[in-house]
């Protein structure tokens, strides 16, 4: 149900004035609206230092820039700093930044509030970059209310668990084609100590909305828990959102990594490669770092869906797209940029440059009818496509839900309730209290936005 979140709360012109505030410092310098942006024939990128996206850093000069003659000035962050500072220039409409990495919460709702330029225009004047071969679940999730598009994903990703299969096979371990959360804790006491210094399972434990809150609300939905009910009263001391978080916080605290309380997606992954961890739930993108050329584990890791409680699904849909600020003097030259990182040449240039398992899938039907990508990403990108398009964000769980989204709330105050409760969260796993005293922090927190949105 948008039609509920379509109006802009008091959060949204909260953060703008937030902003307005620390942009001078955290940038350096101030940039009004309009302001000194790129211009001429360079463009401003700001972007999360997820792996794909370094990938891109190193590919661009050589040959986007080659051959357009645009220069890209790239700013490259940590996910919960990169979210900070585009919001920061986004909200004021600052104009630092021409294109940032959005994800399909922010798109919607950052449309809405008139700050992104929509793309229609220029995918009906560049047929090459075939807009009908993005995945539809990606094209729905990057459409604003107008049912324009805003954004282009350069990687979409649902959620799955990974894990090593030479240490299950040799432990006598099999993993189930469809594993439940009450197997997979099983199996993770059991993989605990497999290998020296081994732990049983990677779970995200650093705060942040996007990082312990993705994976930990998937586990809430199919547990039968929610953030909020239809009529948006917050729940989130419920039986099945506290029995959710307890099940997460004591399998990380008895069988996961150590510091997983500043353990996110990058520190997994790391894990997971390093042969520190057993299992690791999470994105569905991490498996083209792990069967990467040089990956340690490569061949190694076997691929399982998103494990259940009472739903037949539970993965998470999940895109970093790219967006452009609406105040962006250079329009233009931002889309030549957007539709060369997000479309088949590049992936191409990736696959031909790094192997094909690198490549930033997720988002294009033809990567997963490519012989070359299905014969090196083979041990992952069936899986990973059927996650995609099985996944449901209006209805994630077992009960209706007021707003779109299966690992966060499509309202523009989810970003500090989620940032707010995954603090509490991080600190029950640290065992500075309890789930139950976190939760009932959290209630209160999320009872304030109840306040906003009932009998809307």
């Amino acid at each position: 149900m948008r039609t509920q979140s379509r109006r802009r709360p008091r959060v949204t012109l909260a953060m703008a004035a937030a902003g307005t505030l620390l942009a001078p410092l955290l940038s350096g310098c101030w940039v009004g609206a309009g302001g000194s942006g790129s211009g001429g024939d360079s463009v401003n990128v700001l972007m999360v230092n997820n792996p794909q996206m370094v990938e891109l850093q190193k590919l661009t000069a050589s040959h986007f820039t080659k051959e357009t003659g645009i220069k890209v000035n790239f700013t490259v962050l940590p996910e919960n700093d990169v979210r900070d500072k585009i919001s920061q220039d986004f909200a004021n409409q600052a104009g630092q930044y021409d294109v940032a990495t959005l994800s399909n919460y922010e798109i919607p709702i950052y449309a809405r509030n008139g700050w992104l330029h929509e793309m229609d225009s220029y995918v009906a004047k560049d047929p090459e970059y075939d807009e009908k071969d993005v995945l539809k679940p990606m094209r729905q999730s990057l459409t604003g209310d107008d049912g324009k598009l805003y954004g282009q994903p350069f990687y979409g990703e649902s959620s799955f668990l990974m894990y090593r299969k030479d240490v299950f096979e040799a432990k006598g371990l099999k993993m189930p084609a469809h594993p439940t959360w009450d197997q997979v804790a099983d199996l993770a006491a059991k993989a605990d100590g497999a290998k020296p210094g081994m732990k049983g399972i990677c779970l995200r434990g650093l705060p942040g909305w996007g990082e312990i809150m993705a994976p930990l609300t998937t586990v809430v939905n199919t547990f039968g828990g929610t953030w909020f009910d239809k009529d948006w009263k917050a729940r989130l001391t419920d039986p099945a959102f506290e029995k959710a978080t307890s099940f997460y916080v004591d399998l990380v605290r008895e069988h996961g990594e150590s510091g997983a309380p500043q353990s996110g997606f990058a520190e997994c992954l790391n894990n997971l490669t390093q042969g520190k961890v057993a299992m690791w739930y999470d994105a569905t993108s991490a498996a083209g770092s792990l069967e990467a050329a040089k990956s340690p584990v490569k061949g190694k890791i076997g691929y399982a869906p998103a494990p259940v409680k009472e739903t037949k699904s539970a993965g998470w849909l999940y895109t970093w797209a790219w967006g452009i600020q609406k105040a962006s003097r250079n329009t233009d030259k931002a889309w030549k940029f957007v539709s060369w990182a997000s479309g088949k040449e590049y992936e191409q240039l990736v696959g031909d440059t790094s192997g094909w398992s690198n490549v930033p899938a997720g988002k294009r039907a033809s990567t997963y009818e490519n012989p070359a990508y299905r014969a090196e990403a083979g041990a992952f990108q069936e899986m990973t496509r059927e996650a995609i398009e099985s996944a449901r964000p209006n209805d994630p769980g077992v009960q209706p839900r007021p707003a779109p989204g299966i690992q966060f709330v499509g309202i523009p105050e989810f970003t500090d309730l989620g940032t707010k409760v995954s603090q509490e969260i991080s600190a029950a796993i640290a065992g500075r209290q309890s789930v139950e005293s976190a939760l009932k922090k959290s209630q209160k927190l999320a009872e304030q936005i109840s306040e906003e949105y009932e009998g809307r």
